[in-house]
């Protein structure tokens, strides 16, 4: 099961295609540590990385509510949990 976004990691590949960013710190990757590989690209705020991730974790939450919604409607129409599960994997 994919796990609801959570973190800056999540979001930075969100905004620029490739490895454009690392962190000075590989093992503190934090906005304070992140740097901008690519010529051309700067370095977002904190601001539109929040903006991003809100944006990934609002998506997460529909898709989850779309599939809670199916399931809904399929047990309606006489599914049992478990088919539905055999079948969709929801």
């Amino acid at each position: 099961m994919i796990e609801k976004p959570s973190n800056i990691l999540q979001a930075l590949p969100q905004l620029h295609s490739g490895q454009w960013y690392s962190f000075e710190d590989l093992n503190n990757p934090s906005y304070e540590n992140l740097i901008v590989l690519k010529e051309g690209i700067t370095k977002p705020t904190q601001e539109e990385l929040q903006t991003k991730l809100e944006e990934l974790q609002s998506d997460y939450d529909n898709r989850e509510n779309r599939k809670a919604s199916a399931k809904s409607k399929l047990e309606a129409l006489g599914l049992t949990t478990e088919e539905i599960k055999e079948a969709f994997g929801i």
